[in-house]
């Protein structure tokens, strides 16, 4: 499944996870809302502000749920976007947790420190914080997100960082079993060590760290939301890009792309400027013009992956190899040793120092990082409580 989260200009609040790539049980055996505890243990003191913002599964509208798990659409908005109304619910002090209850939709969990955030409408849905747009009001507002889908079919939550590293939280699930799940915990003073990584980067990745007039760095953006805001060089990627694409020119890439179907194969060779894949038959599947240094870090535009059984997985699995710079050296694909990932002197740094400062290794860090089960995402088809734990920093 793709988890992924891109297109964060839109006016609709779009989950990790689309309702199309969940699969539905015939039956629905998932209670209607389960209860979500919201631990805090931040060790911060301001005010926490929790946020269940999404897309009904049943109407496909988008709105918000209350804390008992009441979903309830947006009404009004206008062009330019009018202000949304304040729907927050109080959150846990510091050493204290809350439970809530989150509905089926497929959507966010956000949460903020000292300030809530400012949501705004449009006639056609709700506009999200862009913190990479420096006239954006929520710009210096110390926030994050967990994203999650509950349906039919069970539960999906992760944690995110494809857009911006934030605030350091894990995700977690309890089964009616009682088995319990979780991802997404750093390793100790993970958040400032992260950091630290990413401004001790050579080429300009320092510029990603947003640091307000208090000093509190507030978040790193990702490098493709860096790139839209002017931060970063635009082909910082590109001669990675170049070497890999030129490395198919004279042997045969083939990419694997499904973990239960390993006899499904498909075959690329570099022509020109496209790399053309055929299928077992020689059939051409899917044709792929080189991409930008953009379109590698939002896995969009030239590797934009339609929701079918060819190019969309050829597509992630390019995608996944270009950001952790594997595509070069390992002529099959997707590359499962992570001890392979990010070792090019080119490559997704932003990634690799999220990615390094996890314990278990496992993150969201560019939209198809689930490609060979890397993502921070649990699961469970029963769940019957779901966990978000802000951890120190």
């Amino acid at each position: 499944m793709s988890f992924s989260l891109k297109k964060r200009a839109a006016i609709a609040v779009l989950a990790l996870l689309s309702p199309l790539s969940v699969p539905q049980a015939a039956a629905a055996a998932v209670p209607e809302t389960i209860p979500l505890t919201i631990t805090n243990n931040s060790g911060r003191g301001e005010a926490l502000w929790i946020y269940v913002l999404g897309e009904s599964l049943t109407t496909h509208r988008l709105g918000y749920a209350d804390a008992a798990g009441r979903f309830r659409e947006w009404n009004g908005g206008s062009i330019p976007p009018s202000p949304a109304p304040d729907v927050s619910i109080p959150g846990p002090a510091n050493g204290q947790a809350k439970t809530i209850r989150i509905p089926k939709l497929s959507g966010r969990v956000y949460f903020s420190f000292g300030q809530k955030i400012r949501f705004f409408l449009t006639p056609t849905g709700l506009v999200q914080p862009a913190p990479w747009n420096p006239s954006d009001p929520n710009r210096d507002i110390l926030f994050d997100w967990s994203e999650y889908t509950l349906n039919d079919a069970g539960l999906w939550l992760n944690s995110s960082q494809v857009d911006m590293f934030s605030v350091p939280h894990a995700v977690g699930v309890k089964n009616a079993a009682g088995a319990v799940k979780s991802t997404g915990h750093l390793v100790a003073n993970g958040r400032n060590r992260l950091l630290d990584a990413i401004k001790n980067q050579p080429g300009g990745w320092a510029r990603l760290i947003h640091t307000r007039s208090d000093g509190l760095r507030v978040r790193a953006l990702a490098p493709g939301k860096g790139i839209d805001a002017g931060l970063l060089s635009p082909t910082i990627m590109d001669g990675y890009i170049t070497r890999a694409w030129d490395a198919y020119r004279t042997r045969t890439l083939t990419v694997r792309p499904f973990r239960d179907r390993p006899d499904v194969r498909f075959h690329g060779r570099t022509q020109g400027d496209a790399m053309v894949f055929t299928d077992g038959s020689g059939r051409t599947v899917a044709t792929f013009a080189k991409p930008s240094t953009a379109n590698v870090f939002g896995c969009d535009g030239r590797l934009h992956a339609p929701n079918d059984d060819h190019v969309g997985p050829i597509a992630r699995t390019l995608c996944a190899a270009l950001n952790r710079s594997t595509l070069e050296r390992f002529p099959t694909q997707p590359t499962t040793d992570a001890s392979q990932f990010y070792q090019d002197p080119v490559t997704n740094h932003y990634a690799r120092a999220v990615h390094h400062h996890m314990v278990d290794g496992k993150a969201y860090a560019f939209p198809f990082d689930d490609v060979g089960g890397f993502e921070s995402l649990v699961h469970d088809a029963n769940p019957a409580q779901a966990y978000i734990t802000l951890t120190p920093f």
